[in-house]
Protein backbone atom coordinates (compact mmCIF):
# COMPACT_ATOMS: atom_id res chain seq x y z
CA UNK A 1 0.00 0.00 0.00
CA UNK A 2 3.01 2.29 -0.36
CA UNK A 3 2.15 5.57 -2.03
CA UNK A 4 -1.54 5.49 -1.12
CA UNK A 5 -2.71 9.09 -0.66
CA UNK A 6 -3.78 10.13 2.80
CA UNK A 7 -7.36 11.07 3.57
CA UNK A 8 -8.34 14.11 5.64
CA UNK A 9 -8.22 11.77 8.65
CA UNK A 10 -4.49 11.17 8.23
CA UNK A 11 -3.71 14.84 7.70
CA UNK A 12 -5.73 15.83 10.78
CA UNK A 13 -4.02 13.23 12.96
CA UNK A 14 -0.53 14.31 11.97
CA UNK A 15 -1.30 17.98 12.54
CA UNK A 16 -2.65 17.27 16.00
CA UNK A 17 0.25 15.01 16.91
CA UNK A 18 2.61 17.92 16.28
CA UNK A 19 0.40 20.39 18.14
CA UNK A 20 0.16 18.17 21.21
CA UNK A 21 3.93 17.53 21.13
CA UNK A 22 4.50 21.28 21.52
CA UNK A 23 3.15 20.99 25.08
CA UNK A 24 6.28 19.99 26.98
CA UNK A 25 8.22 21.01 30.07
CA UNK A 26 11.30 21.60 27.89
CA UNK A 27 11.56 23.34 24.55
CA UNK A 28 14.30 21.07 23.21
CA UNK A 29 12.69 17.71 24.03
CA UNK A 30 9.23 16.27 24.63
CA UNK A 31 8.54 15.59 28.29
CA UNK A 32 4.97 15.56 29.62
CA UNK A 33 4.72 13.98 33.04
CA UNK A 34 1.66 13.01 35.11
CA UNK A 35 -0.03 15.83 37.06
CA UNK A 36 2.25 18.64 35.89
CA UNK A 37 1.24 21.95 34.36
CA UNK A 38 2.04 20.59 30.91
CA UNK A 39 -0.09 17.58 31.62
CA UNK A 40 -3.05 19.83 32.45
CA UNK A 41 -2.52 21.98 29.35
CA UNK A 42 -2.53 18.82 27.22
CA UNK A 43 -5.72 17.61 28.92
CA UNK A 44 -7.46 20.91 28.17
CA UNK A 45 -6.44 20.77 24.52
CA UNK A 46 -7.63 17.17 24.17
CA UNK A 47 -10.97 18.01 25.76
CA UNK A 48 -11.39 20.87 23.27
CA UNK A 49 -10.78 18.44 20.41
CA UNK A 50 -13.34 16.05 21.88
CA UNK A 51 -15.99 18.77 22.07
CA UNK A 52 -15.23 19.82 18.50
CA UNK A 53 -15.73 16.17 17.49
CA UNK A 54 -19.24 16.16 18.95
CA UNK A 55 -18.49 14.58 22.30
CA UNK A 56 -19.10 15.65 25.86
CA UNK A 57 -15.75 15.85 27.66
CA UNK A 58 -14.52 15.80 31.24
CA UNK A 59 -11.62 14.92 33.52
CA UNK A 60 -12.22 11.96 35.80
CA UNK A 61 -10.92 11.50 39.34
CA UNK A 62 -7.39 10.38 38.34
CA UNK A 63 -6.93 12.90 35.51
CA UNK A 64 -8.03 10.75 32.57
CA UNK A 65 -9.59 12.78 29.75
CA UNK A 66 -12.96 11.21 28.93
CA UNK A 67 -15.11 11.95 25.90
CA UNK A 68 -18.49 10.41 25.09
CA UNK A 69 -20.36 10.29 21.79
CA UNK A 70 -23.89 9.08 22.41
CA UNK A 71 -25.51 6.37 20.33
CA UNK A 72 -28.95 6.27 18.81
CA UNK A 73 -30.31 7.19 22.22
CA UNK A 74 -28.56 8.33 25.41
CA UNK A 75 -27.17 5.94 27.99
CA UNK A 76 -26.23 2.98 25.79
CA UNK A 77 -23.21 0.80 26.65
CA UNK A 78 -20.06 2.03 24.92
CA UNK A 79 -17.18 0.83 22.80
CA UNK A 80 -14.16 2.44 24.48
CA UNK A 81 -11.21 3.71 22.41
CA UNK A 82 -8.07 5.60 23.29
CA UNK A 83 -4.55 5.53 24.70
CA UNK A 84 -2.38 7.56 27.09
CA UNK A 85 -1.26 11.18 26.86
CA UNK A 86 1.67 11.19 29.30
CA UNK A 87 5.20 10.60 28.00
CA UNK A 88 8.59 9.37 29.10
CA UNK A 89 11.38 11.94 29.34
CA UNK A 90 12.88 13.04 26.02
CA UNK A 91 10.06 11.18 24.28
CA UNK A 92 8.77 10.68 20.79
CA UNK A 93 5.53 12.27 19.62
CA UNK A 94 3.54 9.19 18.73
CA UNK A 95 3.60 6.74 21.66
CA UNK A 96 0.15 7.12 23.23
CA UNK A 97 -1.17 10.20 21.40
CA UNK A 98 -1.54 8.32 18.11
CA UNK A 99 -4.26 6.09 19.53
CA UNK A 100 -6.02 8.89 21.36
CA UNK A 101 -6.00 11.36 18.46
CA UNK A 102 -6.97 8.68 15.94
CA UNK A 103 -10.03 7.80 18.03
CA UNK A 104 -11.06 11.46 18.29
CA UNK A 105 -10.70 11.90 14.52
CA UNK A 106 -12.85 8.84 13.84
CA UNK A 107 -15.62 10.14 16.10
CA UNK A 108 -15.35 13.54 14.42
CA UNK A 109 -15.88 11.85 11.05
CA UNK A 110 -19.02 10.12 12.33
CA UNK A 111 -20.26 13.44 13.70
CA UNK A 112 -19.62 15.20 10.39
CA UNK A 113 -21.86 12.62 8.73
CA UNK A 114 -24.48 12.96 11.47
CA UNK A 115 -24.21 9.25 12.12
CA UNK A 116 -25.25 7.65 15.42
CA UNK A 117 -24.73 3.98 16.18
CA UNK A 118 -26.59 1.39 18.29
CA UNK A 119 -23.98 1.91 20.99
CA UNK A 120 -22.09 4.86 22.43
CA UNK A 121 -18.42 5.56 21.82
CA UNK A 122 -16.17 6.72 24.61
CA UNK A 123 -12.67 8.02 23.94
CA UNK A 124 -10.26 8.07 26.85
CA UNK A 125 -6.85 9.64 27.27
CA UNK A 126 -5.23 7.77 30.14
CA UNK A 127 -3.42 10.11 32.48
CA UNK A 128 -0.43 7.95 33.39
CA UNK A 129 0.66 4.82 31.56
CA UNK A 130 4.41 5.33 31.63
CA UNK A 131 4.88 5.59 35.41
CA UNK A 132 7.71 8.12 35.16
CA UNK A 133 6.84 10.37 38.09
CA UNK A 134 5.80 7.90 40.78
CA UNK A 135 7.37 4.67 39.46
CA UNK A 136 3.98 2.99 39.20
CA UNK A 137 2.58 2.28 35.74
CA UNK A 138 -0.96 2.11 34.30
CA UNK A 139 -2.38 4.45 36.93
CA UNK A 140 -5.10 5.87 34.67
CA UNK A 141 -6.31 2.54 33.28
CA UNK A 142 -6.15 0.82 36.67
CA UNK A 143 -8.47 3.51 38.04
CA UNK A 144 -10.95 2.89 35.21
CA UNK A 145 -10.71 -0.87 35.67
CA UNK A 146 -11.32 -0.55 39.41
CA UNK A 147 -7.93 -2.01 40.36
CA UNK A 148 -6.16 1.17 41.46
CA UNK A 149 -4.05 0.49 44.58
CA UNK A 150 -4.57 3.46 46.89
CA UNK A 151 -1.31 2.67 48.68
CA UNK A 152 0.53 4.34 45.79
CA UNK A 153 -0.97 7.68 46.82
CA UNK A 154 1.74 7.92 49.49
CA UNK A 155 4.62 7.45 47.02
CA UNK A 156 6.73 10.52 46.36
CA UNK A 157 8.41 11.89 43.27
CA UNK A 158 12.01 13.06 43.03
CA UNK A 159 11.05 16.43 44.54
CA UNK A 160 9.41 14.79 47.55
CA UNK A 161 5.83 15.51 46.44
CA UNK A 162 3.40 12.68 47.16
CA UNK A 163 0.91 11.50 44.56
CA UNK A 164 -1.87 12.60 46.90
CA UNK A 165 -0.43 16.13 47.06
CA UNK A 166 0.07 16.23 43.29
CA UNK A 167 -3.55 15.25 42.65
CA UNK A 168 -4.76 18.05 44.91
CA UNK A 169 -2.48 20.57 43.16
CA UNK A 170 -3.92 19.36 39.83
CA UNK A 171 -7.43 20.10 41.10
CA UNK A 172 -8.49 16.51 41.78
CA UNK A 173 -9.68 14.79 44.94
CA UNK A 174 -7.51 11.74 45.80
CA UNK A 175 -10.24 10.43 48.11
CA UNK A 176 -12.59 9.94 45.16
CA UNK A 177 -10.40 8.00 42.72
CA UNK A 178 -12.84 5.12 43.03
CA UNK A 179 -15.34 7.26 41.12
CA UNK A 180 -13.29 6.69 37.94
CA UNK A 181 -14.02 2.96 38.01
CA UNK A 182 -16.35 1.51 35.40
CA UNK A 183 -18.45 -1.63 35.58
CA UNK A 184 -18.42 -4.39 32.99
CA UNK A 185 -22.00 -3.83 31.81
CA UNK A 186 -21.14 -0.27 30.73
CA UNK A 187 -18.40 -1.38 28.33
CA UNK A 188 -18.67 -3.44 25.15
CA UNK A 189 -14.91 -3.61 24.69
CA UNK A 190 -11.71 -1.57 24.58
CA UNK A 191 -9.74 -1.02 21.36
CA UNK A 192 -6.44 0.84 21.17
CA UNK A 193 -4.41 1.99 18.18
CA UNK A 194 -0.70 2.25 19.00
CA UNK A 195 2.64 2.44 17.27
CA UNK A 196 4.31 -0.94 17.14
CA UNK A 197 7.46 0.18 19.01
CA UNK A 198 9.34 -2.52 17.13
CA UNK A 199 10.60 -3.36 13.62
CA UNK A 200 8.37 -6.28 12.59
CA UNK A 201 5.78 -4.41 10.49
CA UNK A 202 8.46 -2.39 8.75
CA UNK A 203 10.43 -5.55 7.95
CA UNK A 204 7.28 -7.03 6.37
CA UNK A 205 6.37 -3.77 4.60
CA UNK A 206 3.02 -3.62 6.39
CA UNK A 207 1.29 -0.44 7.52
CA UNK A 208 -0.76 -2.08 10.29
CA UNK A 209 -0.92 -5.29 12.29
CA UNK A 210 -3.42 -6.96 14.60
CA UNK A 211 -2.07 -7.61 18.07
CA UNK A 212 -2.49 -11.20 19.27
CA UNK A 213 -1.52 -10.63 22.90
CA UNK A 214 0.29 -8.22 25.19
CA UNK A 215 3.25 -10.15 26.52
CA UNK A 216 3.60 -10.79 30.21
CA UNK A 217 6.82 -9.83 31.93
CA UNK A 218 8.90 -11.10 34.83
CA UNK A 219 11.68 -8.90 36.18
CA UNK A 220 14.32 -10.08 38.62
CA UNK A 221 17.21 -8.54 40.51
CA UNK A 222 20.26 -10.80 40.73
CA UNK A 223 23.22 -10.52 43.09
CA UNK A 224 26.30 -12.71 42.91
CA UNK A 225 28.78 -12.58 45.78
CA UNK A 226 32.28 -14.01 45.58
CA UNK A 227 35.55 -12.73 47.00
CA UNK A 228 37.39 -9.58 46.01
CA UNK A 229 41.13 -9.98 45.59
CA UNK A 230 44.29 -8.64 44.01
CA UNK A 231 44.20 -8.82 40.22
CA UNK A 232 47.84 -9.90 40.05
CA UNK A 233 48.18 -12.41 42.87
CA UNK A 234 45.11 -14.69 42.85
CA UNK A 235 45.46 -17.59 40.38
CA UNK A 236 42.60 -17.97 37.92
CA UNK A 237 41.62 -21.40 39.24
CA UNK A 238 41.18 -20.03 42.77
CA UNK A 239 39.16 -16.96 41.96
CA UNK A 240 35.55 -16.31 43.01
CA UNK A 241 34.99 -13.56 40.44
CA UNK A 242 31.40 -12.30 40.72
CA UNK A 243 31.54 -10.24 37.53
CA UNK A 244 32.84 -13.14 35.45
CA UNK A 245 30.01 -15.23 36.88
CA UNK A 246 27.50 -12.51 35.95
CA UNK A 247 28.90 -12.39 32.43
CA UNK A 248 28.36 -16.12 32.06
CA UNK A 249 24.81 -15.80 33.39
CA UNK A 250 24.03 -13.01 30.93
CA UNK A 251 25.33 -15.12 28.06
CA UNK A 252 23.14 -18.02 29.19
CA UNK A 253 20.07 -15.78 29.30
CA UNK A 254 20.69 -14.67 25.73
CA UNK A 255 21.28 -18.26 24.64
CA UNK A 256 18.07 -19.47 26.28
CA UNK A 257 16.01 -16.82 24.50
CA UNK A 258 17.69 -17.45 21.14
CA UNK A 259 16.90 -21.15 21.47
CA UNK A 260 13.19 -20.35 21.81
CA UNK A 261 11.12 -19.87 18.66
CA UNK A 262 7.96 -18.70 20.40
CA UNK A 263 8.61 -15.03 21.00
CA UNK A 264 10.60 -15.28 24.25
CA UNK A 265 12.86 -12.27 24.84
CA UNK A 266 15.25 -11.59 27.67
CA UNK A 267 17.18 -8.46 28.56
CA UNK A 268 19.85 -7.59 31.10
CA UNK A 269 19.55 -3.82 31.14
CA UNK A 270 21.69 -2.95 34.16
CA UNK A 271 24.85 -4.33 35.75
CA UNK A 272 27.13 -3.05 38.48
CA UNK A 273 30.30 -4.57 39.92
CA UNK A 274 32.04 -3.88 43.23
CA UNK A 275 34.45 -2.72 44.38
CA UNK A 276 34.91 -1.38 40.83
CA UNK A 277 38.67 -0.92 40.60
CA UNK A 278 40.85 -1.82 37.63
CA UNK A 279 43.23 -3.98 39.65
CA UNK A 280 40.69 -5.70 41.95
CA UNK A 281 38.77 -8.91 41.24
CA UNK A 282 35.08 -8.06 41.58
CA UNK A 283 33.66 -9.53 44.75
CA UNK A 284 30.05 -8.67 44.00
CA UNK A 285 27.92 -8.12 40.91
CA UNK A 286 24.34 -6.91 40.62
CA UNK A 287 22.28 -7.18 37.44
CA UNK A 288 18.66 -7.05 36.34
CA UNK A 289 16.74 -9.53 34.19
CA UNK A 290 13.60 -8.83 32.13
CA UNK A 291 11.89 -11.86 30.58
CA UNK A 292 8.81 -11.58 28.33
CA UNK A 293 6.76 -14.02 26.26
CA UNK A 294 3.37 -14.10 24.50
CA UNK A 295 2.02 -16.72 26.93
CA UNK A 296 2.34 -17.08 30.68
CA UNK A 297 3.08 -20.80 30.36
CA UNK A 298 6.07 -20.17 28.11
CA UNK A 299 7.34 -17.30 30.24
CA UNK A 300 7.03 -19.17 33.52
CA UNK A 301 8.71 -22.25 32.09
CA UNK A 302 11.53 -20.19 30.64
CA UNK A 303 12.08 -18.22 33.85
CA UNK A 304 12.33 -21.49 35.78
CA UNK A 305 14.88 -22.83 33.29
CA UNK A 306 16.85 -19.57 33.45
CA UNK A 307 16.97 -19.73 37.25
CA UNK A 308 18.18 -23.34 37.07
CA UNK A 309 21.03 -22.37 34.73
CA UNK A 310 22.06 -19.36 36.83
CA UNK A 311 22.07 -21.46 39.99
CA UNK A 312 24.34 -23.97 38.24
CA UNK A 313 26.77 -21.21 37.28
CA UNK A 314 26.86 -19.88 40.83
CA UNK A 315 27.46 -23.34 42.29
CA UNK A 316 30.25 -24.19 39.86
CA UNK A 317 31.99 -20.85 40.45
CA UNK A 318 31.52 -21.01 44.24
CA UNK A 319 29.44 -17.82 44.30
CA UNK A 320 26.54 -16.95 46.55
CA UNK A 321 23.38 -16.12 44.60
CA UNK A 322 20.38 -14.01 45.52
CA UNK A 323 17.51 -13.73 43.04
CA UNK A 324 14.44 -11.59 43.78
CA UNK A 325 11.37 -11.13 41.58
CA UNK A 326 10.74 -7.37 41.43
CA UNK A 327 7.85 -7.24 38.95
CA UNK A 328 5.42 -9.65 37.34
CA UNK A 329 2.62 -8.98 34.86
CA UNK A 330 0.45 -11.65 33.33
CA UNK A 331 0.06 -12.02 29.59
CA UNK A 332 -3.10 -10.42 28.21
CA UNK A 333 -4.49 -12.20 25.13
CA UNK A 334 -6.61 -10.02 22.88
CA UNK A 335 -10.23 -11.21 22.83
CA UNK A 336 -10.72 -13.51 19.81
CA UNK A 337 -14.16 -12.09 18.89
CA UNK A 338 -12.87 -8.53 18.95
CA UNK A 339 -9.59 -9.42 17.26
CA UNK A 340 -11.56 -11.08 14.45
CA UNK A 341 -13.55 -7.90 13.79
CA UNK A 342 -10.35 -5.87 13.77
CA UNK A 343 -8.79 -8.27 11.26
CA UNK A 344 -11.91 -7.98 9.09
CA UNK A 345 -11.57 -4.20 9.11
CA UNK A 346 -7.88 -4.45 8.17
CA UNK A 347 -8.67 -6.76 5.23
CA UNK A 348 -11.62 -4.64 4.09
CA UNK A 349 -9.29 -1.64 3.85
CA UNK A 350 -7.01 -3.65 1.56
CA UNK A 351 -4.25 -4.53 4.02
CA UNK A 352 -2.91 -7.90 5.08
CA UNK A 353 -4.40 -9.00 8.43
CA UNK A 354 -1.06 -9.93 9.95
CA UNK A 355 -0.96 -10.86 13.65
CA UNK A 356 1.91 -10.13 16.01
CA UNK A 357 2.38 -9.98 19.79
CA UNK A 358 3.20 -6.84 21.73
CA UNK A 359 6.37 -7.08 23.75
CA UNK A 360 5.67 -3.70 25.37
CA UNK A 361 3.07 -3.13 28.05
CA UNK A 362 -0.10 -1.12 27.34
CA UNK A 363 -3.22 0.12 29.11
CA UNK A 364 -5.06 -2.95 27.86
CA UNK A 365 -3.18 -4.94 30.52
CA UNK A 366 -5.29 -3.11 33.11
CA UNK A 367 -8.48 -2.75 31.07
CA UNK A 368 -8.82 -6.52 30.63
CA UNK A 369 -10.00 -6.65 34.24
CA UNK A 370 -13.20 -4.82 33.27
CA UNK A 371 -13.74 -5.58 29.55
CA UNK A 372 -12.39 -7.43 26.51
CA UNK A 373 -9.50 -5.73 24.71
CA UNK A 374 -7.96 -5.56 21.24
CA UNK A 375 -5.12 -3.56 19.71
CA UNK A 376 -4.07 -2.37 16.28
CA UNK A 377 -0.39 -1.64 15.70
CA UNK A 378 0.76 1.00 13.23
CA UNK A 379 4.21 0.81 11.65
CA UNK A 380 6.85 3.14 13.08
CA UNK A 381 10.07 4.03 11.30
CA UNK A 382 12.99 1.84 12.32
CA UNK A 383 10.96 0.38 15.18
CA UNK A 384 12.22 3.31 17.27
CA UNK A 385 10.19 4.39 20.29
CA UNK A 386 10.71 6.30 23.55
CA UNK A 387 13.10 8.49 21.58
CA UNK A 388 12.79 11.79 19.69
CA UNK A 389 13.35 9.89 16.42
CA UNK A 390 10.03 8.07 16.89
CA UNK A 391 8.09 8.62 13.65
CA UNK A 392 5.00 7.45 11.78
CA UNK A 393 4.40 8.27 8.14
CA UNK A 394 1.18 10.17 7.42
CA UNK A 395 0.00 7.36 5.14
CA UNK A 396 0.40 4.82 7.94
CA UNK A 397 -1.44 7.03 10.43
CA UNK A 398 -4.18 7.26 7.83
CA UNK A 399 -4.24 3.48 7.45
CA UNK A 400 -4.75 3.06 11.19
CA UNK A 401 -7.58 5.60 11.15
CA UNK A 402 -9.32 3.97 8.20
CA UNK A 403 -9.20 0.58 9.89
CA UNK A 404 -10.46 1.92 13.21
CA UNK A 405 -13.31 3.83 11.56
CA UNK A 406 -14.36 0.74 9.63
CA UNK A 407 -14.26 -1.31 12.83
CA UNK A 408 -16.49 1.22 14.60
CA UNK A 409 -19.02 1.41 11.78
CA UNK A 410 -19.30 -2.38 11.54
CA UNK A 411 -18.88 -3.22 15.21
CA UNK A 412 -20.93 -6.10 16.56
CA UNK A 413 -21.23 -6.45 20.31
CA UNK A 414 -20.27 -9.79 21.78
CA UNK A 415 -23.28 -12.06 22.16
CA UNK A 416 -23.96 -13.41 25.67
Amino acid sequence: MAGRPTSPLGDEIVARIHRLAAISEAADNLTRIFLTGEHRAAADLIMNWMVEAGMSARLDAIGNVCGRYEGEHPGLPCLMLGSHYDTVRDAGKWDGPLGLITAISCVAELNRRGRRLPFAIEVIGFADEEGVRFASTLLGSRAVAGTFDERVLSTRDAAGISMREALVQFGLDPDHIGAAARVRDELLGYVEVHIEQGPVLEARNLAVGVVSAIAGATRLAARLTGMAGHAGTVPMALRRDALAGAAECISLIEQLCREDDGGLVGTVGYIQAAPGATNVIPGQAHFTIDMRAPTDERRNRSVAEMVRRIEAVAKRRNLELQLDVTHENRTVPCAPWLKTQLAEAVAAEGYSAFELPSGAGHDGMAMVDVTDVAMLFVRCRGGISHHPAEHVEASDADAGARVLLRLIENFRARQP
